[in-house]
């Protein structure tokens, strides 16, 4: 479990700290950086998968999704005793993304890791907006020391530790790739390989469509599905892996849950072909996924998600209760708390009945952003509530 998330000079987040726990749940007003959070968290994945330079040319460039605002923010700033104004900078421009792992349990039990993004160097390069990983360190407990650090990279430098020594592993790792693209097996860097086996399985449900034209509404091809797409796309095969290697009881139940007497029908009207439809009481056919309602069809896509028979190690859900009608949530509230007993889960809400319902569940946190001159901050969170955390290099 991530005990500890962290970021540094990512548009809002200029400097957050912020805990989580088997369920976290995150809202605050429109403008409060609910959205730079999830970003930002999807941007420490896209790091991992190597998919990090088409993630910010996306956002128009490292340059645009800095922090916009003074290097430091005084108390008389704070206190609006003086205008905020900037200065000269004291430290070169940084954008840092970190976690730290729960001791206790997992694949990657007990490791912190932070990536260090920065502005390339001037060249004839076409691949201007493309930022540079300056520095990315692994670490073993809850904050960064010199002394507990196992992996560190500086610019193209990798080295790792053997006793009380250092040794490289190479000296020409590229500029716009983690060291968790070239950083060897899982026998000789296993502290590489497990980090990485746990960030690739993080999974992000935010595009969940539910138009006419939507892709979960179209046929698709019959194949085991255990995890479903972002998109929702497989949705009829996702639901039949549920059934015949998952917890078909527990899906039954969530489906009955918001909608009483109801049951899933998965056909295959062509061979290698999968529809699902929504058997209801009183109709005399179930009702195909073209005809459901917008609310139905998120409904049971989350449902597919969170019933997943490979439960990832963080699963983030963002605005879950897009087009659910509030009498939905409560069911939707219980079946995120369930999913919560095995697998990590981050929720991003604006909706009060929903944030209310999670928040009976002993797992949860829940923590409301808000804006203090251009900050985000976690509204109630003192200093001293705040777990241990160090940016490598101090």
């Amino acid at each position: 479990m991530i005990t500890t998330f962290a970021v540094s000079g990512y548009r809002s987040l200029h400097d957050l700290i912020m805990p989580m726990s088997p369920l976290t749940v995150i809202t605050g007003e429109n403008g409060s950086g609910k959205s730079n959070l999830y970003a930002a968290l999807r941007l420490l994945s896209d790091i991992s998968r190597g998919q990090m330079g088409n993630a910010l040319a996306m956002q128009g460039g490292l340059p645009s999704t800095l922090w916009a605002g003074p290097e430091t923010i005084s108390k008389r700033m704070e206190k609006g005793e003086v205008p905020v104004q900037g200065g000269p900078r004291q430290r070169t421009v940084r954008l840092r993304l970190g976690f730290a792992c729960d001791a206790t349990s997992g694949l990657a039990a007990g490791y912190g890791y932070q990536a260090e993004l920065g502005l390339p160097s001037p060249s004839c390069s076409y691949f201007h907006l493309d930022p540079e990983i300056k520095r990315e360190s692994i670490w073993n407990g809850p904050k960064w020391r010199r002394a507990s650090a196992l992996v560190d990279r500086h610019g193209p430098l990798l080295k790792r530790r053997q006793g009380r020594k250092w040794e490289i592993i190479t000296q020409h790792l590229s500029t716009f790739d983690s060291l968790f693209a070239s950083a060897g097996s899982p026998i000789d860097v296993p502290e590489v390989y497990a980090l990485k086996q746990a960030i690739t399985n993080w999974r992000f449900y935010a595009d969940f469509r539910t138009d006419s034209h939507a892709p979960a509404r179209t046929h698709r091809p019959a194949t085991r599905t255990p995890v479903l797409h972002h998109d929702g796309r497989d949705i009829a095969a996702a639901i039949q892996t549920i059934i015949e290697i998952g917890d078909a009881e527990a899906l039954h139940r969530t489906i009955d849950d918001a909608f009483p007497g109801s049951q899933l029908i998965i056909d295959a009207p062509q061979a290698g072909m999968l529809t699902v439809a929504l058997q209801q009481p009183g109709l005399l056919r179930p009702l195909q996924c073209a005809e459901w309602s917008d609310g139905t069809l998120q409904y049971v896509l989350l449902s597919a998600a969170l019933l997943t028979p490979r439960p990832p190690a963080l699963m983030v859900l963002n605005e879950p209760e897009s087009s659910l009608h509030p009498d939905l949530l409560p069911a939707l509230a219980r079946l995120i708390i369930k999913a919560s007993e095995h697998t990590q889960v981050w929720v991003v809400s604006h909706a009060t009945r929903l944030v209310s319902a999670l928040e009976e569940a002993h797992q949860c946190s829940s923590m409301q952003l808000v804006k203090n001159l251009g900050r985000t901050q976690i509204a109630g969170l003192r200093d001293l509530d705040k777990p241990p955390w160090l940016w490598a290099g101090g």
